[in-house]
């Protein structure tokens, strides 16, 4: 018997793992790779490899995005499509499963741990819109859920599962001290950053502003990086650090202008959308003002490339003041 875990690398999802191996029960691991997840350590890459079982990797592309964009069943409190966002990974565990010759598919789901997306009618709604009624285990809190498929024929041993519900991590955690699991699991918090308020404006106006356009990787990646500013149908993002300056210029399409304040530690601001004299004035005095020259009444040298024109020019400005930089501000 062959199962296939939905492995986050999170406390949960150890104690589902760990529960069906101590059943005899050979296990694949399935990690996902999505583009909004907040950077961490590759958890899932330690517990498969504590355990020795196999991981597959699984990386989200522009058809994730698109479902953020448009969730069938809405967002949560952010622009986190919850619901959605689990119908798609057990569409792809189902795919996946089918590869690698998996019986069955469980996860680290606790009822009631999240609002939206792990209530009973909720989990019921993602198996049936992933094509998987009955076959998804959640071990953890099995015995309060309707009998699957896998217990009612014996795969695995339903009296040897349990009925964690809430919020609470106390159960997990004393669970885990009683079978021996190293205390280096992660924090369950800020796993996705589209719950996260300022992140989701991001999302939200590159949505608005993209509405004619399809959004790409690139668009998700560079909502990672920098302070955002929109002036009209522009988009300014000014780097915050050396590493997020390098992220920008390798992201940069060859129509973005490219702003630096000469012989100071200076950010990297790239210029894209519409190049209106506005917008360029104002990326200038954003680059002065987050600059080592600092803000002030001062005024400022600005280097600008102009994308693939292939030509530079100094601008003279003063740095933007703290209201235009709050109203701009995405």
């Amino acid at each position: 018997m062959k199962a296939l875990a939905l492995l986050s690398g999170g406390l949960d999802s150890i104690l589902a793992t760990k529960l069906v191996l101590d059943q005899g029960i050979e296990v694949v691991a399935l990690n996902f790779i999505l583009p909004f997840a907040v950077e961490k350590e590759d958890y899932a890459g330690e517990v498969a490899k504590r355990f020795g079982i196999p991981l597959v990797r699984v990386e989200a592309g522009e058809e994730y995005l698109d479902m953020v964009r448009n969730p069938k069943y809405g967002y949560g409190s952010g622009m986190n499509p919850c619901i959605d966002c689990r119908i798609y990974m057990l569409r792809e565990a189902k795919r996946i499963a089918k590869e690698v010759g998996a019986d069955f598919i469980f996860t680290g789901d606790v009822l009631g741990e999240r609002p939206m997306s792990q209530h009973r009618k909720a989990l019921e709604l993602e198996e049936k819109e992933a094509g998987l009624e009955k076959m998804v285990l959640r071990q953890l809190s099995a015995k309060l859920l309707p009998e699957t498929i896998p217990e009612r024929e014996g795969w695995i041993d339903r009296s040897k599962l349990l009925d964690i519900k809430g919020k609470s991590r106390k159960p997990q955690i004393a669970l885990a001290k009683e079978l021996g699991i190293p205390e280096d699991y992660p924090s369950p918090s800020g796993g996705c950053l589209l719950t996260y308020k300022e992140f989701a404006s991001k999302v939200r106006d590159l949505f608005e502003h993209k509405y004619k356009e399809k959004v790409s990787m690139r668009d998700a990646r560079l909502l990672k990086i920098g302070r955002h500013f929109r002036v009209a149908t522009s988009k300014i993002i000014v780097g915050r650090n050396e590493a997020e300056n390098k992220l920008l210029l390798d992201l940069k399409s060859p129509e973005d202008y490219v702003f630096e304040v000469p012989g100071y530690g200076s950010p990297i601001t790239i210029l894209e959308g519409s190049k209106s004299k506005e917008a360029i004035e104002v990326a200038a005095k954003l680059t002065a003002r987050y600059s080592d020259a600092g803000a002030g009444t001062e005024r400022k040298e600005v280097l600008v490339e102009y994308g693939n024109e292939e030509r530079k020019n100094s601008i003279i400005v003063l740095p933007l003041d703290e209201n235009e930089v709050i109203r701009l501000r995405v």
